[in-house]
């Protein structure tokens, strides 16, 4: 276990595994972050905006449709989603092992899930604050970005560190398929050679790991509640 070639190999297996998660986390927030947004704004009380003419609308139908996608999504576990979209991450990448190709079926789970968080998190702004901003002519697009998400800020940042450990969960179950990092070396040398040792050790990097990248986020989370 202690051999220099293993200690590399745990190194790489580090390096890949941060690079799915944190590659991972900023693409599906580029998609997951709109996604809510759009399913806050086109509800019931949403503010959808029209474009050049900027005037409260809900659109219930799209709400509803956009829900039933996003809830179809969340809905199929990871490791069927790995094997179902291969051919979607062939063609995108060309291929279907290694940490980059890992990243699209990970954006493609965590995309929905987050889009929920971020539902959830612009949800629980108080509606006295948007009732504030209305009263003092704010237009939808003002309350959507300068007053829902601001205020929303520590319930976001708390939801992306959620999201993030969730990321890192489904990036080590593509070890199962060769996905890399340290899953695939728990698979690989802990599961099919029978090597414990490197089995317990990858479990104990990936609680680290974890611990840490979720200590980081809520004490970000802390320090930008301005209620504290």
């Amino acid at each position: 276990m202690f051999k220099e070639g293993m200690l590399q190999v745990l190194g790489v297996g580090i390096y890949e595994t941060l690079y799915m998660t944190l590659i991972s986390t900023l693409m599906s927030y580029v998609i997951g972050l709109p996604l809510g947004l759009a399913l806050v704004s086109t509800d019931k009380e949403g503010y959808f905006i029209i474009p050049f003419f900027n005037i409260k609308i809900p659109i219930i139908w799209f709400n509803k449709l956009l829900g039933f996608v996003v809830n179809i999504l969340r809905s199929v576990p990871f490791l069927i989603l790995l094997i179902a979209v291969m051919p979607v991450t062939r063609a995108i990448v060309g291929t279907t092992i290694g940490s980059k190709a890992t990243i699209v079926p990970l954006v493609i789970a965590a995309a929905p899930f987050i889009a929920r968080m971020v539902e959830s998190s612009l949800k629980e702004v108080d509606r006295g604050v948007i009732e504030a901003a209305e009263s003092m002519g704010a237009s939808p697009f003002q309350i959507m970005f300068k007053v829902l998400l601001p205020e929303a800020r520590p319930s976001l940042l708390v939801g992306a560190a959620i999201s993030i450990t969730t990321i890192l969960g489904y990036s080590a179950m593509a070890g199962i398929v060769g996905g890399g990092g340290l899953g695939a070396i728990a698979m690989n040398y802990g599961y099919y050679r029978y090597q414990q040792d490197i089995m317990f050790i990858t479990v104990i990097l990936l609680v680290v790991i974890v611990q840490i990248m979720q200590e980081v986020g809520m004490k970000i989370a802390t320090m930008s509640d301005k209620r504290l």
